[in-house]
């Protein structure tokens, strides 16, 4: 091995180019007879809204991790990358990009640009994912936005519309006014805003002819209630009131059911009626329905088939329904309609408040419920085939269940599935101008772009018209990244069998889906949903869900804010190795402050490693010796038997996808029992004696934990591997096949049986006693005379007497003559201060003097009695006889020199 300190620029950007240039991480395919050896990694495409950031690189590394481990089970691995460039997030980064808006120009003109701006940062998000040295094959990069995966998410919908799963209708959407298009609930997130409570004075016009039920005290009151209020923190929706609602339990308020309202400032009557939807506790216990302003509206204006009154448009501004307010933002109008109710002696009161909104969570910005034609899946009748669906799948960790089981309770939409945006992905749809029904495309033609391509008929089926309009509308971005199963597998329709087929049928359903916490609802729900109604199955066997970085305080990472850390920043200044680490020490589904003394962690074991192995390559012939275990000393017997215990709790580990757990186990193992104490004995059993058992053990144990470390430090591990045990020409691209580590075998059990406790007991007096030597600035070799040890260390005598140069060595069967020496007495002063005051003083003296008696459970010192709660006696346990006594952990040593 080279000389020096670990060069770990070098050799990660080395090891990077070879396994690019080689297809190391390549899916072959090909040579997958059982399905059951092909391993698919359902790898969660990026939105390009932007650069590459921490939590891109964090996510990544676990299913790196996950991916490297796989093949060296001896499974393919198929672990692709995409890109979600069809979205929302895409044009709005082009728009910020060039400095445009999507309404200056035709949709395909626009999305031509869309086009360009990704690729560019598509092809620098690439670069960035590649100098961390993933496991990725590239070669399978997919982009949601190309051909084949517009042909795919064409065919879904087309697939489901003939199922009966799809509809389209004119109804209350959930609409973003700045992105000016109709959005799922999923991507809908509550936001807290300051805003304003008002109290509203409405009137009542005239009396009922019947006096609501209440006897003569409801009467009355009836008869005489002219105005009540109502209060809200949208005033801005008076125009599109049109109903006033009462609980049924509200007795106060019962007399004016049945009555009409009329709305201060726009004039127009109401009716006021009963629901139980009205919650008592909030304002007056008087609610205007408006048409829209929350989800309980729509509910309203089905349940009683109220009046639609469209307020808001789809920019955001007034309509003519707001009469002279027609054309201001929504929040001009809301002032303005204030201040005018101010005047007019309508607004009865005003304060400010924070509540909970519901925004877009791309843009931040308050959503609106706006009457639209949409596209729609049916969800709402197949909730509990979903969750059934769920609970098909293994969750890593299975506290993750509970977030996607209480996202399918409070679904309260079908998923709208049409956007209206300018780039995305066709619905392949014309209508009849005469009739309005739906011409779907033949499958063979997609994908089709109906505002450029005809449609497959020349007549209407329906009415016989012949005048069609193109639907203008493109999918949600989930629509499609929701198919990632089945675009990975080659799902595709089969004109000649008339079937939906896969290229790749064994990748399907895919063995993982790795994602953050955050997108359960938006990836994973609609994953299952499209992909259960294609096939009837689930899509992935199981599902690995990675939280999000954190700052060092634990806070969010923001732009805003300026917390947020480059993934080019942190390798300017670490190793990747140092990053996996630091990634690998997270507990799966929990978020992961980003430390750098985390990293600097890695930095130290990647160079212990180093020198470790540098030390092993001096000491061990090229070759292994062959040596039979009968013939391997006890104490090489015990550190063989003890790195298959290892070997196997990693292995289980790395399965049940608890990364730290493993991390931390294998780096204990390694700088501890092997570098610290067995590398030690070794290195002076090879030098003094040339021994051939510890140059076997040190050969196979070393090889064995550069596999074990391999998944996460894949770069060093290949450097020292294909130094140490692979032809270092054929590394370097001198010639020959090229093997990387990541493609060998997970280390199989040696099969070498050792007496656990005996091993562990005799490594920690080793231990005991080169600390003894080194305290007292002692030569290792230096000699001791008689060393006496009171723990089990059967079979080890001979390699603790030969290792630490002892000339006696022997066991006893009973422990040394030991006393328990009190060093000291603590008080409890919490207690003793308030108990005995000025007398305090006098205690600490007679403790101070040994002028106390204790017994078994109170202390007697200057004349009073202290309880065991009043104080805490200190003992040490002393060695009375010949020698100094060494504790060690699970024995006593005891040397005479």
């Amino acid at each position: 091995m080279p000389s020096g300190p670990y060069d770990a620029d070098a050799v990660e950007e080395q090891w990077q180019e070879r396994w690019l240039a080689e297809d190391t991480y390549a899916y072959r395919g090909g040579e997958v007879d059982d399905p059951d050896t092909a391993f698919a990694i359902d790898t969660p495409p990026p939105t390009v809204s932007g650069n590459l950031h921490w939590g891109h690189v964090y996510g990544t590394i676990l299913q790196d991790i996950v991916a490297r481990f796989t093949r060296m089970q001896g499974e393919e691995v198929f672990y692709p990358f995409g890109y979600d460039d069809n979205g929302i997030a895409s044009e709005r980064l082009t728009e910020s990009e060039l400095g445009i808006r999507h309404q200056e120009f035709s949709r395909r003109e626009f999305q031509q640009k869309c086009r360009e701006v990704c690729a560019q940062y598509e092809e620098e998000f690439t670069e960035n994912l590649q100098s961390f040295g993933f496991s990725i094959d590239w070669d399978n990069t997919y982009r949601t936005i190309e051909p084949r995966v517009q042909r795919i998410s064409q065919l879904s919908f087309i697939d489901l519309y003939e199922q009966g799963k799809e509809y389209r209708k004119r109804a209350p959407a959930i609409w973003c006014p700045e992105c000016e298009t109709a959005i799922s609930q999923v991507e809908t997130e509550d936001d807290e805003q300051h805003s304003h409570f008002h109290d509203i004075e409405f009137g009542v016009v005239g009396a009922s002819s019947e006096a609501p039920e209440g006897g003569e005290a409801a009467e009355e009151a009836a008869a005489g209630q002219s105005a009540f209020t109502i209060s809200t923190t949208r005033p801005e929706l008076l125009p599109a009131c049109v109903a006033v609602f009462v609980h049924p339990d509200d007795e106060e308020n019962q007399n004016l059911v049945g009555q009409q309202a009329e709305v201060p400032l726009f004039g127009h009557e109401v009716p006021i009626i009963a629901d139980e939807r009205v919650d008592m506790e909030t304002g007056s216990g008087l609610v205007m329905c408006c048409t829209f302003g929350d989800q309980t509206d729509i509910e309203w204006y089905q349940a009683h088939d109220l009046d639609l009154r469209v307020a808001i448009d789809e920019s955001g501004h007034l309509t003519d329904v707001a009469g002279e307010y027609e054309g201001m933002s929504s929040d001009d109008a809301r002032e303005a309609i204030v201040s005018d109710l101010d005047e007019t002696g309508a607004l009865l009161d005003r304060w400010e408040i924070t509540h909970t909104v519901n925004v877009h969570e791309r843009c931040g910005t308050g959503v609106e419920f706006l009457v639209a034609d949409q596209w729609y899946v049916e969800m709402l009748d197949s909730t509990d085939e979903y969750l059934d669906a769920g609970r098909e799948m293994d969750w890593y960790p299975e506290k993750m269940f509970s977030r996607y089981q209480h996202w399918i309770e409070g679904l309260q939409w079908d998923w709208c599935i049409s956007r209206q945006r300018s780039s995305g992905i066709p619905f392949p749809v014309w209508y009849c101008e005469d009739c309005d029904e739906a011409i779907m495309a033949e499958k063979a033609d997609l994908p089709v772009d109906p505002l450029s391509d005809d449609p497959p008929v020349d007549a209407c089926p329906s009415c016989g018209g012949d005048d069609f309009l193109p639907e203008d509308d493109v999918f949600d971005t989930w629509a499609t990244s929701s198919l990632t199963p089945l675009i990975n597998a080659g799902w595709d329709w089969d004109e000649e069998a008339e079937e939906f087929t896969m290229e790749n049928p064994e990748l399907f359903p895919m063995d993982v889906r790795p994602q953050g916490h955050d997108i359960i609802s938006f990836w994973l729900f609609h994953t299952v949903v499209k992909c259960y109604e294609h096939t009837g199955e689930v899509p992935f066997d199981s599902v690995m869900i990675n939280g999000m970085v954190l700052d060092e305080d634990r806070k969010k990472m923001s732009k805003s804010v300026g917390n947020v850390v480059s993934p080019e920043e942190v390798r300017e200044q670490f190793p990747v190795d140092a990053a996996r680490f630091w990634a690998a020490g997270s507990s799966i589904g929990d978020d992961l402050p980003y430390q750098e003394k985390g990293l600097r962690a890695g930095e130290k074991l990647l160079q212990k490693l180093w020198n470790a192995s540098k030390l092993v390559d001096s000491l061990t012939p090229e070759t292994v010796p062959e040596i039979r275990d009968e013939d391997l000393s006890a104490l090489d017997r015990w550190l063989l038997a003890e790195l298959d215990s290892e070997a196997e709790f990693v292995r289980e580990m790395l399965e049940e996808r608890e990364f730290s757990k493993a991390r931390d186990s294998l780096r204990s193992f390694f700088w501890g029992t092997f570098c610290d104490d067995y590398l030690e004995i070794a290195k002076q059993r090879v030098r003094e004696e040339d021994d051939e058992s510890a140059k076997y053990t040190l050969s196979v144990a070393h090889e064995r934990f550069l596999k074990l470390f391999a998944p996460v430090l894949s770069h060093i591990s290949e450097e020292i591997w294909q130094e140490m045990y692979n032809d270092g020409s054929e590394a370097s691209g001198a010639g020959g096949e090229f093997e990387s580590i990541h493609r060998t075998a997970w280390p199989e059990p040696t099969g070498v049986e050792a007496d656990h406790e005996a091993g562990e007991t005799a490594m920690t007096v080793v231990g005991a006693l080169r600390r003894y030597k080194s305290e007292r600035q002692l030569p290792l070799n230096a000699e001791l005379d008689t060393v006496s040890v009171y723990g089990t260390v059967d079979g080890f005598e001979s390699d603790i007497r030969n290792v630490m140069h002892v000339g006696t060595l022997e066991t006893l069967d009973e422990e040394p003559q030991i006393e328990s020496v009190i060093t000291g007495i603590d008080l409890d002063y919490s207690v003793v201060g308030p108990e005995y005051g000025a007398d305090v003083p006098d205690i600490e003296a007679g403790i101070e003097s040994g002028d106390y008696e204790l017994g078994e459970e109170t202390l007697t010192v200057a004349g009073h009695e202290l309880s065991a709660e009043e104080f805490t006696v200190e003992r040490e346990r002393q060695f009375t006889g010949e020698g100094e006594m060494l504790e060690a952990d699970g024995a006593l040593v005891i040397v005479r020199e």
